[in-house]
């Protein structure tokens, strides 16, 4: 009986309200007292595993369907941007050649 009231104080709850918490704890998850959990514990284990191994595999399969492919098209747009930014024409400055006439200086005194 000490046992069960120190795990009602530890639950912060009245003994009628820890009794009745646990009465709806067993009824709920189908477990009885008598019976050991052992068994039960291993088959839902099992069950875990094999939902995780499954989330494994579809996370798997996506990064094959949808990441790798998706990655590798950004990586050729960027490549691809890259080679955008070298322009393909290059605007040719004019060379300044010497006039073909050249009008000559008249002095001042020859007028």
């Amino acid at each position: 009986m000490k046992k069960f009231r120190s795990y009602c104080k530890q639950l912060g709850y009245s003994q009628s309200m820890t009794l009745l918490v646990m009465l709806e704890f067993f009824e709920t998850s189908g477990i009885s007292p008598k019976e050991r959990m052992d068994s039960k514990i291993q088959t839902l284990e099992s069950l875990v595993k094999k939902r995780i191994n499954h989330v494994i595999a579809v996370i798997k399969e996506q990064e094959k369907t949808q990441t790798k492919p998706t990655l590798s098209m950004l990586q050729a747009l960027f490549e691809g941007a890259a080679l955008k930014d070298t322009p393909k024409f290059v605007e040719k400055k004019p060379k300044k050649k010497p006039p073909k006439f050249v009008e000559k200086k008249r002095d001042v005194d020859e007028l």
